[in-house]
């Protein structure tokens, strides 16, 4: 991607934003091509509905060919009705859980999508639902209420099949400690009910500290006109700047959870902002702000008096580079290693290198990598691949 594409997307979801006419001298596309470059750049990045929403701020002679127009308008139109169905589910979910004497609470999409300037253009994806009670009790309840994937019954006698055993490798291995997934019948949306408020750090002593102040947080719910209750913004700035820190240091954050960051400050009172900013350093933090601070004010223009900490350019730079080469949470991010042992080097170093922002971190989610390495071990001797990435 170019860019000039980079710039004139980042100018569309500033007058997605509200910016004045003025902004439309920093908009230059006139060619077919560069529009569907700048199309392509905002479905890789998550953002075709908001970037809609900036082009309808543009005058008529500077849209899209009607074609792409077309296409951009029906996808828009598409997120603006699973907007609706998200938010839909997420009140049948709130009220279904409620009559099991269970407190909820929505956490990130639903809950940022209604505090946008147009409450459908976000781009939604699954539903995060808090549920009170622990994990055994969460679990136990959904499994009575058979909201839980059950596996297959064993047949006496059954050898496993090929199959059966990646199948068994993916539960094993990919077991949240924050959360499971609701059985995908039960929901329109695919819906993770969190036991936990949160997937926190890998530093477990800043973890400690961010979990105590978003447990106790968690208490301060609201119960918004969408019929489902929500955290406090003091609880959703702490707790995404967390996911946005997981997310970006383990090689991919999306502009969209970026610009919900973006969303959260400009609602954010004073006084909300600074007590999340003198916890940063505590909550193991800091430099990721500094450097999400300057990417919302090079992208969005964010003040300075809103802003969390002093911006550093270098880590901005940084982060902005990963979030335009991965997309949305480094789903386009691809290199192709020659063997194992290439690949194998190539992923330690590449998660090495994000050490500048949190050398804890890093260090924690090397130890966590080699914790799973040698639980998942029996299950790579039983299907005789040392490496079982493929499942996933």
């Amino acid at each position: 991607m170019s860019i000039l594409s980079e710039r004139n997307l980042f100018t569309l979801i500033r007058l997605a934003f509200g910016a004045g006419k003025d902004e439309f001298a920093n908009f230059n596309v006139e060619t077919a091509e560069e529009w569907s470059l700048l199309y392509s750049l905002a479905s890789k990045l998550a953002v075709v509905g908001i970037a809609y929403a900036g082009i309808c701020k543009l005058p008529k002679d500077r849209r899209p060919p009607l074609d792409l127009a077309f296409q951009w308008a029906s996808e828009a139109e598409a997120i603006r009705g699973h907007n609706r169905m998200v938010n839909d589910e997420a009140k049948r979910l709130t009220e279904l859980f409620a009559g099991q004497g269970r407190r909820t609470a929505i956490l990130k999409g639903a809950a940022n999508a209604r505090l946008y300037p147009d409450k459908f253009m976000r781009q939604c994806g699954d539903i995060d639902i808090w549920i009170s009670g622990g994990r055994d009790a969460v679990v136990g309840l959904l499994d009575s209420m058979d909201l839980l994937e059950k596996d297959a019954p064993a047949v006496p006698g059954h050898k496993k099949t090929r199959e059966e055993l990646y199948a068994e490798a993916r539960r094993k291995l990919c077991v949240s400690k924050h959360h499971v997934h609701v059985v995908h019948s039960a929901a329109k949306v695919c819906v993770e009910a969190h036991f936990l408020v949160s997937s926190g750090n890998r530093n477990p002593f800043t973890d400690k500290r961010i979990m105590r102040f978003l447990d106790a947080e968690i208490e301060n719910l609201e119960l918004v006109p969408e019929g489902f209750y929500v955290p406090s913004l003091r609880f959703a700035l702490a707790m995404q700047l967390a996911h946005i820190q997981t997310h970006f240091m383990a090689g991919g954050i999306g502009l969209k959870q970026i610009t919900d960051y973006y969303v959260l400050l400009q609602q954010a009172s004073d006084s909300e902002r600074l007590e999340i900013a003198k916890n940063l350093r505590s909550f193991g933090l800091l430099r990721v702000t500094k450097a999400l601070m300057w990417v919302l004010g090079h992208i969005y223009g964010l003040e300075r008096d809103r802003m969390l900490c002093e911006p550093n350019e270098r880590y901005g730079k940084w982060m902005l580079g990963v979030i335009l080469e991965g997309g949305n949470f480094g789903f386009y991010y691809k290199v192709e290693y020659r063997s194992f042992v290439t690949r194998w080097f190539g992923r330690r170093w590449r998660a090495i290198r994000f050490s500048p922002f949190s050398p804890m971190d890093v260090f924690w989610a090397e130890v966590a990598y080699w914790k799973h390495f040698w639980r998942s071990l029996p299950i790579r001797i039983k299907l005789r691949k040392l490496s079982i990435r493929d499942l996933f």
